[in-house]
């Protein structure tokens, strides 16, 4: 690459500077920094092609290496060599802090790392080729972590580099990459292609001969060359086909250079390649005149470029002896783009497949700005991202997009708008009706249907392959979600508050351990969706409360108390003896429980702990404002007899001798004690009000039997003193 003298002279000034600092000093390795630091300069001006600013990084990229007996600082290098060259720098010091050497690298790190790179195309290129340097000088460097690299190399920057256009050095770093890892693989397919390299000589003089001539007769300058299929490339193929190498028929394809000069231009004016183009497809009709053509290989990047600003045309036809040959057409202007990727750009600036490289990185920024991109995900849409071809669709107005191979309509949604995706139900494709997982192909005209109902699934995620839908499904479903928790807490809260339960913390931590869920917004969300019924986590708070019984009461009675009551061990039961003689618990006069009734107790504030029966009227009540201080409890049995105070309501009519007869079956059965009576007649019917003492719930029940059996009682029934 020609520079300007004002860039000669930096790049001079850098080279003086950098061996300044440098001088003879080694890397643990033993590696002189300053031959390393040359060698990728050379590697950015020869085989990459970057502006004086990079050169000048490539040469001082080291200069601030911390173990040198002197390192520079930023601000001696931005006096000398200006801010662009810092940002450089910056950018591959970042790089070099994070430990990048490594393929298990921590999320926030490779965040990190990749914003560095994105911020400025630059610092790829540099890294790339520093990258590059190292290892085809392996064998420099002890063999202890060298894997790492190496496999880092496979997967990070063969991909960037392929990225970026450099498939030269994309092939290269991948063929590297097998020669120190798979040692055996990389020797058997060197000395196989050395056996075959003459008869692959004579098979390209014999199929290039017709085409020369036919070309030089109309005219054309150009370069024809054949290119060997890489090391790594042949490898793949035998292992993904499963074939042996005599299997691999396209080992090498024939490049065909025009030298079609693109016309000048002014400031601020774009090329016109309208006759590069042209001189491509002639060529193209030439072969084909020549040569059987297969359609179906066909690839024209030169009407549309890649998206990394790849132009060539390519055609598949049977050569002599019935052996398919790939030729590549293009001019010297796509071939340096080819070549040297997103650098070229720079020479032929203001292209349009430069703004494409503008448009990724951009992207890329996206991605990565998104906090909650989960990175593990980004790794592998980036892997498939780099190696991925494109496919051009329209929209039904006409407009070309863009999209990786195996994209949906509801990815193409998604690229016209965000909430066009969040709402597509479906579209046509060439006026067909499809489903959302549809998948296109080249020249699919597309037209989206969406519903106000619809909204962003889950399971979505599992067939768009572009990041942009997939961020946005992450982002919509995440919002739903919060929506959805919002919704459940709410609708708990105002249970609660009707049940008159207090709904802290305590509570929450108690209801996630009962159903296992690690955050309440997980709770929220089933309670929101119906999945769990409010019902079920009051009767969860509600068995919550009735147990650890004695621990509770200490909460709220003096612990000596507590000591006094009875508990039977096993079921944590509070035990009422019927020889009630305790003072720290009684029985409630609403309901007057008897011995054998199904009973609870009730804590009182300031009168202990009061026994009632299940179905006292005021039972309802005091469970739901106060479930805190119900505790379970029973009756011990035993043969001993007490007496019982309860209440019986009694109605009949008004005979002469009725409340006689009554008193004498009271006074007749054995153990039953008259309190009081109070009857009052009206109109020929009375009503009245005994209080009895009585054994049992049994002995009650028999007392009952017999007082129905009156002549004139019409009903029996227990009540509430008086």
């Amino acid at each position: 690459m020609l520079y300007n003298e004002q860039a000669q002279n930096d790049i001079l000034k850098a080279w003086e500077f950098a061996s300044g600092i440098l001088g003879d000093q080694t890397f643990q390795s033993g590696e002189p920094i300053l031959i390393h630091s040359l060698e990728v300069a050379s590697i950015l001006v020869d085989e990459i092609g970057l502006e004086s600013d990079s050169i000048v990084a490539g040469l001082l990229h080291n200069v601030m290496y911390p173990r040198l007996s002197r390192s520079a600082t930023h601000e001696e290098i931005a006096g000398k060599f200006g801010p662009a060259v810092v940002r450089i720098l910056e950018g591959m010091a970042k790089i070099n802090a994070l430990g990048t050497d490594t393929v298990e690298l921590h999320s926030e790190n490779y965040r990190m790392l990749m914003l560095a790179l994105a911020g400025d195309v630059r610092v790829i290129l540099l890294k790339i080729a520093d990258r590059l340097q190292v290892m085809r000088n392996f064998d420099r460097y002890p063999a202890t972590g060298m894997m790492n690299i190496a496999t880092e190399t496979q997967h990070l920057y063969a991909p960037l580099a392929h990225r970026l256009g450099l498939y030269k050095i994309n092939s290269e770093l991948q063929d590297l990459y097998l020669k120190y890892a798979k040692p055996a693989a990389w020797s058997e397919i060197i000395s196989r292609l050395r056996e075959t390299e003459k008869e692959r000589a004579g098979f390209v003089a014999e199929f290039v001969k017709p085409i020369e001539d036919k070309l030089k007769s109309r005219g054309f300058r150009f370069e024809m060359k054949a290119r060997t299929k890489s090391v790594f490339s042949i490898w793949n193929k035998m292992n993904k086909q499963k074939v042996a190498f005599e299997e691999v028929f396209d080992l090498f394809a024939i490049r065909i250079i025009l030298e079609s000069e693109p016309p000048e231009v002014g400031p601020g004016q774009q090329y016109n390649y309208t006759q590069e183009k042209a001189d491509c497809w002639t060529v193209y009709s030439i072969i084909t005149d020549e040569y059987q053509t297969n359609p179906e290989r066909l690839r024209d990047w030169i009407t549309i470029p890649k998206t990394n600003g790849y132009e060539s045309l390519h055609t598949t036809v049977i050569g002599p002896h019935g052996k398919w040959v790939e030729v590549q057409i293009r001019t010297r202007r796509m071939d340096e783009v080819a070549e040297k990727g997103v650098a070229a750009h720079w020479k032929y600036k203001g292209g349009k497949s430069a703004n494409e490289i503008d448009l990724w990185l951009t992207g890329i920024r996206e991605i990565l700005e998104n906090p909650e991109v989960n990175v593990v995900d980004f790794i592998d849409e980036f892997r498939k991202t780099v190696y991925s071809d494109e496919i051009f669709v329209f929209t039904p107005k006409g407009d070309l997009k863009k999209l990786p191979s195996g994209a949906t309509i509801l990815d193409f949604a998604y690229e016209i708008h965000s909430d066009l995706g969040d709402k597509c139900v479906g579209g046509k494709v060439n006026d067909r009706k499809v489903s959302i997982r549809h998948r296109l192909k080249n020249g699919d005209t597309i037209s989206i249907e969406t519903s106000n109902n619809q909204r962003p699934k889950t399971d979505w995620l599992d067939f768009v392959v572009t990041s942009k839908a997939k961020n946005r499904i992450r982002a919509s479903l995440n919002e739903a979600q919060k929506r959805e928790a919002m919704n459940g807490k709410e609708m708990l809260a105002r249970k609660f508050k009707n049940w008159k339960l207090d709904l802290n913390d305590d509570v929450i931590r108690k209801l996630l351990k009962h159903y296992s869920f690690k955050t309440s917004a997980e709770l929220y969300i089933q309670v929101s969706t119906g999945k769990i019924d409010t019902l079920d986590i009051k009767s969860v708070i509600r068995e919550d409360e009735k147990q650890n019984v004695k621990s509770r009461l200490e909460e709220i009675l003096p612990s000596d108390t507590v000591k006094e009551l009875p508990f039977d061990s096993g079921d944590d039961f509070l035990v009422i003896d019927n020889n009630i003689r305790n003072v720290n618990y009684k029985l409630a006069p609403c309901c007057n429980p008897v011995f054998g009734d199904e009973i609870f107790g009730f804590v009182t504030i300031k009168e202990g702990i009061k026994i009632h029966r299940v179905n006292c009227p005021n039972a309802p009540q005091m469970v739901d404002r106060f479930p805190y201080r119900i505790i379970k409890t029973k009756w011990r049995e035993t043969t001993s007899k007490s007496s019982f105070l309860t209440s019986l309501f009694v109605t009949g009519t008004d005979n002469l001798g009725i409340v006689s007869e009554i008193s004498h079956v009271i006074a007749k059965d054995f153990g039953v004690q008259m309190r009081a009576i109070n009857v009052e007649s009206d109109r020929g019917e009375f009503r009245g009000v005994l209080k009895v003492l009585v054994h049992s719930v049994e002995h009650l029940d028999f007392l009952i039997h017999k007082l129905r059996n009156i002549k004139g009682i019409s009903s029996v029934t227990r009540g509430e003193t008086i």
